[in-house]
Formats: C-alpha cells, sequence, structure tokens
C-alpha cells in the first residue's frame, strides 16, 4: 500500500497524460458461445448495431457453466481468439474483445497435482485439531490457522483463478506467472514505471452480459439511446468518511475514500451530485434520476436505493460483488443493477483486494471528460490484470461529448 500511495499522490493534482485509443467499431472482436442459448443472436444484433464487421464474431463451443476450468480456458478459449486475431491482423487491428451473454465468467485454477492434493489433505486435518484443542493460547492457535491456511491456498492454486476477461485481456502473451496479477500499462498510475507485459500486448475486454437475454438486449439499446440523447441525471457517491487530508492517507481504503470525494467534485461540473460522507449507505428509494453510482460497503447485498436514468455507470466497491450474472436469487451489486436498470457495471468475481478495483475519480473522470470511451476510462483507471475485475458494457459506449 506505501507504493500504491505514491502512484495515488502522482494523479490526484491531475498530471496524468491522456492515452485515448480512439476505440473504432473495426477493431473489436466479438466472442459468443453456441452452447447458450441467445448468446450468438445478442452477438449479431450488437454487431450490426455497432457497425462492427460480421468477420469478427468469433463463435465457440463453450460449458455454460459461469466458471471454465484452466483447460478449457487455455485449449479452447485462448486458441479460438489467437487464431481469429491471427486471421483478422491483415484486414484490422484488433485491440478490443467483447464478451457476449454465456461465455464463462471465472476461470478456475489449475488442478493441483496428487502430491499437492495429499498435502492439503494433512492440512486439513491439522486445521481440524487445532479447532478441537482448546489448551493453545489463542493467539498461537490463529497464527498456526493462518499459516496452515496460506499453505492450503498455495497448494490449491486459489491465486491463480480469475475472471476470464481480466484473464482474457493477456491472450496474446505465451507465458506468464498466474499467480496473483500483474500491473496493468494503461493504468494512469504506472506510467513511466516498469511493467511485465506492454501496452501492445495487452487487450481491453468487457462483456455484454446479465441474468437473460432480454436484459442484455436492454443494456445495448439503452446504450445508443444515451449516446444518442445524452446521459442526462444525477451522480450519487457513497463514501463513508469526510475528505481526509493527503497526510491521513495511508492505506488502502482511505486512498479509494478520498477518491470518491474527488470523483464528487470532479463530477459537478457536468451534472448535479450528491455526496454521503456517512459509514451508512444510501437509503432505500432516496436516489431519484440516478445516472451515476459509486459507493462502498455493502458485501453481496444490493440496496434498492436507485431510480436508474437509461444509459446509467455505477459500480459498488466489494468483494466478489460480480461472483455471478445468472444466479438470480444473488443479491450482488452488479446482478442486481443490471436487473434495475444500469446500463454498464464493475465488479470482482473473487477478493480482488480494494486496490484491485477501478479508481473511481480517475474511471468517472475521463468518462466525463468526454474523449474516452467506457472501455478505455476503464483500461486507464485500473490498477491490476490477470486478475478479477469485469467490466459489463459497450466498451464503445461514449455517454458524454467532450467538454
Amino acid at each position: 500500500m506505501v507504493i500504491f500511495f505514491r502512484f495515488f499522490i502522482f494523479f490526484l493534482v491531475g498530471c496524468w497524460p491522456y492515452a485515448c485509443f480512439s476505440l473504432e467499431p473495426m477493431e473489436v472482436l466479438v466472442v459468443a458461445n453456441t452452447e447458450t442459448r441467445g448468446s450468438v443472436d445478442l452477438a449479431r444484433y450488437y454487431m450490426k448495431k455497432r457497425s462492427i464487421p460480421a468477420s469478427h464474431l468469433l463463435v465457440v463451443s463453450l460449458t455454460t457453466d459461469e466458471t471454465m476450468s484452466r483447460r478449457e480456458y487455455d485449449e479452447v478459449l485462448v486458441k479460438s481468439v489467437n487464431a481469429s486475431l491471427n486471421e483478422l491482423k491483415s484486414s484490422a487491428r484488433i485491440s478490443t474483445i467483447v464478451l457476449m451473454y454465456g461465455v464463462p465468467l471465472k476461470v478456475a485454477p489449475p488442478l493441483p497435482d496428487l502430491q499437492a492434493r495429499e498435502q492439503v489433505e494433512q492440512y486439513r486435518t491439522a486445521q481440524a485439531v487445532l479447532e478441537e484443542n482448546d489448551s493453545t493460547a489463542e493467539v498461537q492457535a490463529d497464527q498456526k490457522k493462518n499459516e496452515i491456511l496460506e499453505k492450503i491456498i498455495t497448494l490449491l492454486n486459489t491465486n491463480q483463478r480469475a475472471a476470464v476477461d481480466s484473464e482474457l485481456s493477456l491472450v496474446k502473451v505465451a507465458d506468464y506467472d498466474l499467480d496473483g496479477w500483474i500491473k496493468n500499462p494503461y493504468y494512469v498510475g504506472f506510467q513511466g514505471k516498469e511493467a511485465i507485459v506492454t501496452k501492445d500486448q495487452v487487450l481491453l475486454v468487457s462483456r455484454l452480459d446479465g441474468p437473460d437475454v432480454k436484459t442484455v438486449r436492454r443494456l445495448i439499446d439503452d446504450t445508443l439511446w444515451a449516446e444518442k440523447k445524452g446521459l442526462q441525471g444525477r451522480a450519487y457517491f457513497d463514501a463513508r468518511w469526510q475528505t481526509p487530508k493527503e497526510t491521513e492517507l495511508l492505506g488502502g481504503y482511505s486512498l479509494y475514500d478520498y477518491s470518491l470525494h474527488k470523483a464528487a467534485k470532479d463530477v459537478e461540473k457536468r451534472m448535479k451530485v450528491v455526496l454521503d460522507e456517512q459509514e451508512t449507505l444510501f437509503a432505500e428509494n432516496s436516489c431519484p434520476d440516478a445516472a451515476i453510482y459509486c459507493g462502498w460497503y455493502s458485501l453481496a447485498k444490493y440496496i434498492d436505493s436507485f431510480d436508474w436514468q437509461r444509459g446509467a455507470v455505477g459500480f459498488h466497491i466489494a468483494s466478489s460483488e460480480c461472483s455471478t450474472l445468472r444466479g438470480t436469487e444473488s443479491s450482488g451489486w452488479c446482478l442486481k443493477m443490471l436487473e434495475k436498470g444500469v446500463a454498464a457495471t464493475i465488479g470482482p468475481v473473487y477478493e480482488p483486494y480494494v486496490q484491485g478495483f477501478p479508481v473511481p475519480h480517475v474511471f468517472f473522470g475521463e468518462l466525463l471528460e468526454g474523449y474516452m470511451s467506457l472501455g478505455e476510462s476503464y483500461l486507464v483507471s485500473l490498477p491490476y490484470i490477470s486478475w478479477q475485475m469485469v467490466l459489463v458494457g459497450d466498451p464503445l459506449y461514449q455517454p458524454f461529448r467532450p467538454l
């Protein structure tokens, strides 16, 4: 977090360089799943609306589960995408992939070998013994439990699971470490810093997805409507504390809370802003005409506070809020926001840690400036890839014209 703080201060004063792609439909590859009813039809509908060439559609046979195995990811999805990229490279520069409804959301970690599985069982037995043993000092027991848990996580390759979208951003990279995250070279806070991968190796990946075909079609239509009419309404930012002094920015939570305050200030040049500085969240039915939203922290419990405008964009900072887009019994923020009416949202499929989220004032600042699209604004505000974050929305979406 100390390293992250240095980068954060750099762009708090608004000194980052603009890095707009000027994203065009010719740069988009659309991926659909033949095994999910409606996926291919939605892809064609979207491509027609956006004038994306028909040759830029990749149709793949994938599992209908939201989680795919690492083997299927490598052997089917990655190979198919790379084959399409190679086929199109003579006629188009593909910078962006759009995954359609039906493409799996998560990629599981590689399966551990037999020796690792046996070790896991031994550690789990040790865990059970600790749970039953009341004679061990509590502090020592907790320390031992944490050590065992860390070893189990390592043996099960848990840190190698990821969002399909985030992993696929590195589809052109032949080999890289799957353990943990990789710095995003497009992120404004990492400009001029050493990175494992370069910008030309990274693709922008988003998805048009949701609980059903009707919702996804609505996302497409609302996006186009808002581009034509202009996104109107109010912006809501739900911080937890009053604006801290820069000298108080010591940890990830403080940094992101500060960013919510700064986003609120920046967005005022476009629309009316409501900023909540209390630990409580916006109450139910208290946010009319909501066009923009960002806040935290209500874990896996959406609060129905908002009357969403057509084309609304928002995300909630909490763990695993995009762990499912189809589980209709889920109360996660991504699923519920899509059901309730947003056109674009962002969330993690697993635990991302707070610094894994797009930085709010960078994301919304770029989006409302009007030069960058939704996808571009997401990419320059996202610190890490090969990790847990997902953008649900049309990457070409530009709800605001340049000031």
